[in-house]
């Protein structure tokens, strides 16, 4: 089947802490690209793993997962590891991040022209992210494309864990169940970089939408929290996923906000990431 997506950025092992240990693979664009796999849509996966035992554990999630390891590198070092304490009412803790080759993981050209078919690339955790959207840009002038009347693909990113808003065509932010003001703030300096869309999740509050002249207001979907690892990589997935449908954008809200509340329900960033390795 044809790829219809393509994530680039960060993988790392989740290693959870506390009174039930347990490892699991993960990582922002990596739980992005799981996701959309699970909502249907068939996703490329393009970052670096190390030469450990770590980085096998990722290939093989990467496959479990369903994704396309279409531009997997192995560099000498090691696989980032995060160290996680989930806390008795599903809220995580970072003990320690340690971002291993990932750090410094970039798209060369070959792979960047390998992805000018698909409709949507969605960026995770990049050491510059804005460099890969310049180059994203310079390499698809003439790219195809059919979304929301986009002659290339669009190109978005998780802006939590990525700076920058240049190059951008919808950016994703999140704030805490703060005042909406915040998050309003957010989503208008965005706009205002060029994104066409900003959305912005608000944690148990949330999220909202605007695209320069509409606001959109989405409540959190109910959901027994078990673990809110991965919930916001699970609302961008199922956002682009209705988009890519061709979904209005209240519609693709809500279907984010429904696929966040599922992943609550469970450890770890996607139905499959546990590994016992």
């Amino acid at each position: 089947m044809p790829r219809t997506a393509a994530v680039v950025g960060d993988n790392t092992i989740d290693e959870y802490l506390g009174a039930e240990p347990g490892r699991f693979v993960g990582g922002n664009a990596l739980n992005v690209g799981a996701q959309l796999v699970d909502a249907g849509v068939p996703t490329a996966y393009l970052g670096a793993i190390g030469t450990d035992a770590a980085g096998r554990v990722i290939a093989e999630g990467i496959r479990r997962a369903g994704l396309d390891p279409l531009h997997l590198v192995t560099r000498p070092g090691t696989t980032a590891m995060t160290r996680i304490d989930v806390q008795p009412d599903g809220e995580r803790v970072f003990v320690s991040e340690e971002f291993g080759v990932t750090a410094d993981y970039a798209p060369d050209a070959d792979a960047i022209a390998a992805i000018d078919g698909v409709n949507w690339v969605h960026l995770g955790m990049l050491g510059d992210a804005g460099a890969v959207r310049e180059a994203m840009h310079g390499a698809w002038n003439d790219a195809r494309g059919h979304v929301d009347g986009f002659v290339r693909p669009i190109i978005s990113q998780d802006c939590a864990v990525s700076t920058g808003y240049a190059g951008l065509d919808v950016a994703f932010g999140s704030v805490g169940a703060g005042p909406v003001s915040e998050a309003m703030g957010v989503a208008e300096e965005a706009m205002l970089a060029g994104a066409s869309l900003a959305v912005v999740t608000r944690g148990a509050v949330g999220a909202l939408a605007f695209d320069g002249s509409r606001w959109w207001s989405q409540a959190a979907a109910p959901a027994r929290v078990v673990d809110t690892t991965g919930a916001g990589d699970a609302f961008i997935a199922g956002f682009i996923a209705a988009r890519l449908r061709n979904r209005p954008v209240a519609e693709a809200l809500s279907a984010a906000a429904e696929r966040a509340a599922r992943t609550c329900e469970h450890r770890g960033g996607w139905p499959a990431a546990r590994t016992e390795a």
